[in-house]
This record gives structure tokens, sequence and C-alpha cells, in this order.
């Protein structure tokens, strides 16, 4: 019982630790306590525990109360790793989204989901590697992953969808911001590859 008490404090401790590193603004760990990001995550590790053991009324409880909260929706089905960092919030994040390590996103983001009969069967929403910065604003849609193969990515274009075009009647661009690591080289031909239109 006491092991399991450090482990959750110290894991809390690095938490709140990882948060201080990336908001110039958090001033201490009390502060970093009252961020809505800081509410939504720990009452989406409840909710994600219960979805887990088939348990998914009261998970979509506790995600709806969430959500009311914090004004983040996160499903409870989305998997999300350690020293996930969502600042100031109004963010939603799909049921099968996959989120690593020390990832940051700043507000108004989604990572949606697209057209169930295509693409990966079951995975509807973007997969986000570890360390990866996500600007405000960003619409993320689809089994996309971001950071595959260690890329730097300042700003990306994803080119428009012919699904989205259908509904809106004419193309729509969506910009994404995403800074991973500052050591990883500028490739723009490597994205153009990918489909990607690559902003220095």
């Amino acid at each position: 019982m006491k092991q399991n008490a450090r482990r959750l404090f110290a894991g809390l401790f690095d938490y709140l630790e990882s948060i201080e590193a990336r908001d110039p603004a958090a001033r201490s760990h009390w502060e970093v306590l009252t961020y809505p990001g800081a509410w939504a995550l720990g009452l989406h590790r409840i909710a994600h525990w219960l979805y887990g053991g088939d348990l998914f009324f009261l998970a979509r409880c506790v995600n709806h109360f969430s959500r009311f909260l914090t004004a983040i929706d996160i499903h409870p089905g989305a998997r999300i790793g350690k020293r996930f960092f969502i600042d100031h919030g109004f963010t939603v994040i799909g049921e099968t989204a996959e989120i690593g390590d020390d990832v940051t996103i700043y507000q108004n983001v989604t990572l949606g989901g697209t057209n169930p009969h295509e693409g990966e069967a079951g995975k509807r929403h973007p997969t986000v590697r570890d360390g990866v910065v996500i600007g405000s604003g960003a619409q993320v849609l689809g089994p996309i992953v971001l950071g595959e193969g260690g890329q730097k990515i300042k700003a990306v274009r994803l080119a428009a969808q012919p699904e989205i075009e259908a509904l809106t009647g004419r193309k729509v661009h969506l910009f994404l911001h995403v800074k991973v690591r500052e050591n990883w080289p500028d490739d723009p031909e490597r994205y153009r590859a990918m489909g990607l239109d690559y902003d220095s």
C-alpha cells in the first residue's frame, strides 16, 4: 500500500514538474493543479480505467463530468501516455486517438475521426508520437501519424480531402503547427513524398 502511494505521488510530482518546464506562466506545483488540462487528464485516467473494464456507461459519466468541469472532451477510449499537457483547453480527443509521452497540445485542437470504412480497420483518429507539440487551432483528422520517423515539422498543410470537399462544396485545407525535436533535419522533399506541404 505504501509503495503504491509513493509511486502515485512520484508520478504526480513528475507530471507537475514536466508542466512547469513547458509553461513559463506556471509558478508552482499548486498552480498547475488548478489547470483544466491537469483535471481533464486525471479524470480521463479514471474514465479510461472504467472503459477498459467494459463499464462504458460509468466511463461516459466521468467523461461528461470532466467536459462540464474543464471544457475538454477526451473520449474514455483514447490512449494517452505520460506527462501529457493540454494548455488552456477547449480540446477534443476521439476514441481511437493514441498519444505518446511528453506531448503538448495548445488550445482549440481537435484530434478527430473520419470515415470508419476507410483506412485502418477500427482506427479513425490520429496517432501522436512522443514529444510532439501541436499548436492552437489545429484540426487533425483521420488515422494519420504525427512524428512518424522523427521528422521535425514546423507547419504542415494537409492536402484537401475529397470527402470534406463533398460536404462543404469547396476545397478545405487543414493547418497543423507541430514541432517535435530541434535536432531533426529539415527535409521538405520527405514531407512532399508523404503528401504533405512543408513550410519552413
